[in-house]
């Protein structure tokens, strides 16, 4: 089975190629229409969906991110007609060059070919990542986990019938729905016909496919992400951003993890934060001398510090100065997303260099680490890797390049 939807997407990629940009928006109008037509069967899937997963006890957060009603429908249309609207990343030529002997050198954005995504909950991904392929001209797998089954299987519809509707293929996008160990095994291995693999999930889901696959690999990252509260911080702005990088959603992998707060100041913010994150509901699990401080918190353990807890948790630590902060991300980060929350400009610009992550924040919120809030419609994934794509994998992630030479008669001698 896996071979055969394998031979099916390269050659669907190959036709998908070829497609200029206006039939490439005009499918993703098509969709766009498709899914708001057809809310009310979407609605009803993911209904099947959140009943199995309360009755399977997953926790709220986890819930919440399988979660599909009206708003977050019209926040897939509207990422398709930002995707839409973007720049079509295929076919744009740069660095050309005449070298000596006449030639002219250049490359040349294509599309990676087949893209194949195996991702947990967050039935939306289904959609954005059809986006972006069919956009960037990449045929599409899909695997998704057993909790968002009933949800794929209508999107994946929804697109193929759009597809299908203005003449095109259905194999453009594909679904796997065979949901064994045993099969996810097999889309990993299989090189011959799979271009590059992105996991979207748990530690545990990226750690087995980055062992086990043949295909390459863009690692999407775990985020245990860290706010630092240096001792020039406005209170104010720090309080906010931290309730918003904690609080809006916590099932998220650019939601905070851990707050590291300058010593200096310790002693006057740990109450204020203490309130805030108490009217939330937030469990904080700090070290010794914050506890002196606030003797509410729960006690820390090494575990609470590289942990990514996707709850109403985080961890805290009082540290003296700004390197110690530094180590502290070093020692524990997963490289996405960490901020700094000062108003001391060369504190701010050393964070900035020395801090080894896909996105580095200054006086912001990590919750801005999305393909949609920085301006790319929707994104594959958030890479921590360094080769190829790092940060949000959008349109311009899934291309790669090829040089093309001119020449009129060269040979080498």
């Amino acid at each position: 089975m896996m071979k055969a939807m394998g031979m099916a997407a390269k050659q669907a990629a190959k036709k998908l190629a070829l497609l200029g940009t206006g039939e490439k928006n005009a499918l993703l109008d098509a969709i766009s229409a498709n899914l708001l037509a057809r809310t009310p069967e979407i609605l009803e899937a993911n209904a099947n969906d959140r009943k199995n997963a309360e009755e399977a006890g997953l926790s709220p957060a986890l819930i919440d991110r399988l979660l599909l009603n009206e708003g977050r429908i019209a926040s897939m249309v509207e990422g398709l007609k930002t995707v839409r609207d973007l720049e079509d990343p295929v076919g744009i030529v740069k660095e050309m060059r005449t070298l000596p002997n006449g030639l002219q050198v250049g490359k040349k954005s294509v599309p990676l070919g087949v893209v194949g995504i195996i991702y947990e909950s967050r039935p939306n991904v289904t959609i954005d990542t059809a986006a972006l392929c069919l956009k960037s001209g990449n045929a599409l797998i899909l695997r998704g986990g057993k909790e968002a089954i009933f949800s794929n299987k209508i999107l994946v519809s929804i697109v193929q019938d759009s597809l299908e509707a203005l003449g095109y293929d259905r194999t453009f996008v594909q679904l796997i729905e065979d949901l064994s160990y045993e099969t996810a095994g097999e889309f990993m291995r299989l090189h011959e016909y799979v271009d590059v693999l992105i996991p979207r999930g748990s530690a545990k889901l990226i750690s087995r496919v980055v062992r086990e696959a043949t295909v390459p690999v863009i690692e999407t990252g775990v985020g245990n992400c860290h706010v630092y509260v240096d001792d020039s911080a406005d209170f104010d702005m720090a309080l906010s951003i931290i309730l918003n990088a904690k609080t809006q959603r916590t099932g998220v992998c650019n939601a905070m993890e851990s707050l590291l707060v300058h010593g200096a100041v310790a002693e006057s913010f740990l109450p204020l934060l203490e309130s805030a994150l108490t009217a939330h509901g937030v469990t904080v699990y700090a070290d010794e001398e914050a506890r002196a401080i606030v003797p509410v918190f729960e006690a820390a353990t090494e575990e609470d510090y590289a942990t990514e807890y996707l709850d109403l948790k985080m961890s805290l630590k009082v540290v003296k100065d700004l390197p110690e902060a530094m180590a502290h991300i070093e020692r524990y980060g997963t490289g996405h997303s960490e901020a700094i929350l000062t108003a001391n400009y060369a504190h701010a610009m050393t964070f900035l260099q020395e801090v080894d992550a896909a996105a580095v924040y200054v006086n912001a919120s990590t919750r801005f680490t999305d393909g949609s809030e920085l301006g790319m419609g929707m994104e594959m994934g958030i890479s921590t890797q360094k080769l190829h794509a790092r940060g949000p994998v959008g349109l311009k992630e899934l291309t790669t390049s090829k040089y093309i030479i001119f020449g009129s008669g060269q040979i080498r001698k």
